[in-house]
């Protein structure tokens, strides 16, 4: 068993593709039209054929309140990981992104938490090495 498709709920697809790829790096997988909708995955440009990301639209009224209440504990949704945190909080910045939670060493791994423009708070990792 593996994981091949997880999501997020966001509050404008086409809005959220472009940060996703753009700003974020991320590839597009899928862009298939579903009315007012449409399914849109992307993927890692690391992992073209890895897990995909689907950005969906977050009309339900419980993702709402969920998403809600989450950015209020400062919770993120969703965690990618990186090979060096520092960097790619500085390139993040320089691209406007707004983060809550600044790099962080938490002993094993270092975090960020940044703000995705969609409804989300999104955690950046970075795995240590054991000592």
């Amino acid at each position: 068993m593996r994981i091949n498709l997880t999501s997020v709920s966001v509050d404008d697809q086409a809005k959220a593709l472009r940060f996703y790829t753009e700003t974020l790096g991320f590839r597009l997988k899928h862009n298939i039209p579903l009315g007012e909708y449409a399914w849109i995955t992307v993927v890692s440009e690391e992992a073209p054929e890895g897990t995909e990301l689907l950005l969906e639209p977050a009309e339900h009224p419980a993702v709402r309140r969920y998403r809600t209440a989450l950015v209020e504990d400062g919770i993120p949704l969703a965690s990618f990981a990186v090979d060096d945190v520092e960097v790619e909080h500085e390139r993040l910045v320089a691209e406007g992104v707004r983060f809550v939670q600044p790099p962080t060493d938490l002993g094993t791994v270092i975090t960020a938490v940044f703000d995705d423009s969609c409804g989300n708070l999104i955690q950046i990792t970075e795995e240590k090495g054991q000592p």
